[in-house]
C-alpha cells in the first residue's frame, strides 16, 4: 500500500462562536528578551489568532514560543529573540474567546467518535501500550512507505541520531546506504557519533573496540583522541577525509552526497571534532534551521537530542504551496523509558518503537532495499 498522509481540515471559521469571538490582543515587549505579562505561549498545534476579523495562523511554529505579529504576518521566536517593542500575542484561553483557537483536530481523517471505534468499544483490553512486548512490524512497513513518499515528492527527513551506530561496522554501512538511497535530508547528533563514527573509518575500533569483534585493542581507549586530533590537525571533516583517504562509514557519506549535519555540542565532549556547536544556543538555532523543514523525524538512542529536537517539532508543516501537511515523528530506543519521555515532556505525539537501534536501521536499510 503507498503512503498518503492525512489530509488538513481548516476550521469552519463561519461558526458562531469564531464570528463572534474578538481580536486577539496584542502587546509591546517591554525588554529585549522579555515578554508582556499574560503572553501565549504556543503548542505543537496549529493555532489561529483573530486580527482586525480575520482568522490568521503562522506558518512555522514550535511550543513554549511567543507569537509576534509583524508586518502583516504572524512570526513565532524563542524569548531570546524576542526584541522591545516586538507585538506578542496575548491570552491564555485557546477555545476562540480571546481571540485565540488552538486547533488539536486538524488532520483527523474521521470523526472522533468513529476514529479506531473498534479499540475503544471496551474499556478495559490489553496490550494498548507500545513496550519491548510489542510487534512493531506494522510500524517498520509505515515507515518504509513514509520515507519512499517523502523521497519521491521532496519531503525533507531529518534523524536525530546517538553515537550507538558508530560502535558496529554492519549499522554504519546500513545508515550510510539508507543516506546513498536519498532517504536522508539532515542528521542532528554529537560529537560522539561523528567522533567514534571516523574513529571506526580511521582504526577500525569505537572507544578502542573492534567495531566486528568488539575485542579491545592495546592502548585502544587512545584511539578516539587521536582521531579527533587528526582532524583538528586538517581543520575540517570533510578535509580529514580526503586527507587520510576515508571510504567508508557514516560522516563520509554525508560528506559525499551533501547533506547537512548538526553536531551540537554537550559538556562532556571530547575536543571537539572542528564542526561542533560549543554555545547551545547556537546550536539549537542550527537545528532548528533544519527542524522548520522537516516533514518527517527519527530520534534514535539519544534521550536528550530527542526531547530537544521533540520540543522545537511541531505537528504540522505548510509547503511551498500552501498545503498543511503533518510532520511525523518517530522516537526509536532500546528503553521504554526514554520512549515515553518525549510524551512525558509534552513534545509532538511520536510514534515509539522499543528496539535496538543497530537492529533497527539495519531493517530499515533492508526494507528500504538499500542493502
Amino acid at each position: 500500500m503507498s503512503f498518503v498522509p492525512h489530509t488538513y481540515r481548516t476550521p469552519d471559521f463561519t461558526e458562531e462562536r469564531f464570528v463572534n469571538a474578538p481580536n486577539v490582543r496584542i502587546e509591546p515587549a517591554p525588554k529585549d528578551g522579555v515578554a508582556p505579562e499574560y503572553y501565549h505561549a504556543m503548542s505543537i498545534f496549529p493555532e489561529y489568532f483573530k486580527i482586525d476579523g480575520q482568522w490568521l495562523f503562522p506558518k512555522d511554529s514550535r511550543m513554549d514560543c511567543v507569537c509576534i505579529y509583524e508586518n502583516g504576518e504572524l512570526f513565532v521566536r524563542e524569548f531570546r529573540h524576542i526584541k522591545k517593542g516586538d507585538q506578542i500575542i496575548c491570552g491564555r484561553t485557546e477555545t476562540g474567546a480571546e481571540g485565540i483557537f488552538v486547533y488539536t483536530e486538524g488532520f483527523e481523517d474521521e470523526p472522533p467518535e468513529q476514529e479506531n471505534a473498534g479499540r475503544r468499544a471496551d474499556n478495559f483490553a490489553f496490550r494498548l501500550g507500545r513496550s519491548r512486548e510489542t510487534a512493531f512490524s506494522r510500524e517498520y512497513d509505515e515507515l518504509y512507505d513514509l520515507l519512499r513518499y517523502e523521497r519521491e515528492n521532496g519531503g525533507y527527513v531529518v534523524w536525530v541520531m546517538g553515537p550507538a551506530f558508530s560502535f558496529n561496522d554492519y549499522s554504519r554501512m546500513a545508515f550510510a546506504k539508507i543516506i546513498e538511497g536519498g532517504f536522508v535530508n539532515a542528521v542532528l547528533a554529537g560529537n560522539a557519533l561523528a567522533t567514534h563514527d571516523l574513529e571506526g573509518a580511521y582504526f577500525h575500533t569505537a572507544l578502542g573496540q573492534d567495531i566486528e569483534t568488539q575485542e579491545n585493542r592495546p592502548n585502544g581507549h587512545y584511539n578516539h583522541l587521536d582521531t579527533i586530533n587528526r582532524v583538528r590537525y586538517h581543520g575540517s571533516i570533510a578535509q580529514f577525509i580526503e586527507a587520510e583517504h576515508v571510504d567508508n562509514g557514516i560522516m563520509h557519506a554525508l560528506e559525499a552526497n551533501h547533506v547537512p549535519y548538526v553536531l551540537a555540542g554537550s559538556i562532556r565532549d571530547d575536543g571537539p571534532l572542528p564542526p561542533v556547536y560549543g554555545n547551545v544556543y547556537e546550536a539549537q538555532d542550527a537545528m532548528r534551521g533544519h527542524v522548520r523543514k522537516a516533514t518527517t523525524v527519527i530520534c534514535m538512542a539519544t534521550m536528550l537530542h530527542t526531547i530537544a529536537t521533540g520540543n522545537m517539532t511541531p505537528s504540522y508543516r505548510v509547503l511551498e504551496d500552501g498545503t498543511i501537511r503533518p510532520v511525523y515523528f518517530y522516537c526509536v530506543d532500546i528503553a521504554e523509558f526514554a520512549v515515553n519521555k518525549l510524551i512525558d515532556r509534552g513534545s509532538l505525539g511520536s510514534r515509539g518503537i522499543v528496539t535496538n537501534v543497530q537492529d533497527f536501521i539495519a531493517n530499515v536499510a533492508k526494507g528500504l532495499k538499500v542493502l
